[in-house]
């Protein structure tokens, strides 16, 4: 049988409110990993899709019509905890990054099997807390310093 692989290629999308609020979630694992909503890109999927789709899965929202696509992309190597989850021979993936601005923080309907918690923080925290370093920028450019 043979394995399928994810694509190296995924999204990144940062919700947050006109206030500044960033909305982060805790990963189940590994535990006291907090991210954005990201996501791997279905191998017929385009960009924008799939942060429609991880958007919709991780936090029930809908967010066709609020969706901005930063046309902006950031490639790195894949970290040792999600490693098997890829081709032997693919070293790095290649982000998406989107914006999503609420008015307000809204009720979050969590994926249990993806997070374990949420939390609205504001942009100079969540940019400290996330735990990638590209969520991280993308909150301090995009989020903070414009405030």
């Amino acid at each position: 049988m043979t394995r399928k692989y994810k694509r190296p290629e995924s999204v990144l999308v940062v919700i947050y409110t006109e206030a500044g609020e960033v909305l982060l979630m805790e990963r189940r694992e590994p535990e006291g990993y907090w991210q954005s909503v990201t996501g791997s890109l279905e191998w017929d999927e385009t960009p924008r899709d799939a942060a429609l789709r991880e958007v919709r899965e991780e936090t029930g929202l809908d967010v066709s019509e609020i969706l901005v696509d930063c046309r902006q992309t950031t490639r790195f190597r894949i970290l040792p905890a999600w490693r098997d989850r890829y081709a032997p021979d693919q070293e790095y993936n290649l982000e998406h990054l989107f914006l999503v601005q609420l008015p307000e923080t809204v009720e979050i309907t969590l994926n249990p099997d993806e997070h374990r918690q949420l939390r609205w923080f504001p942009a100079r925290h969540a940019a400290l807390k996330a735990s990638s370093y590209t969520n991280q920028q993308a909150i301090e450019k995009h989020i903070f310093f414009r405030r």
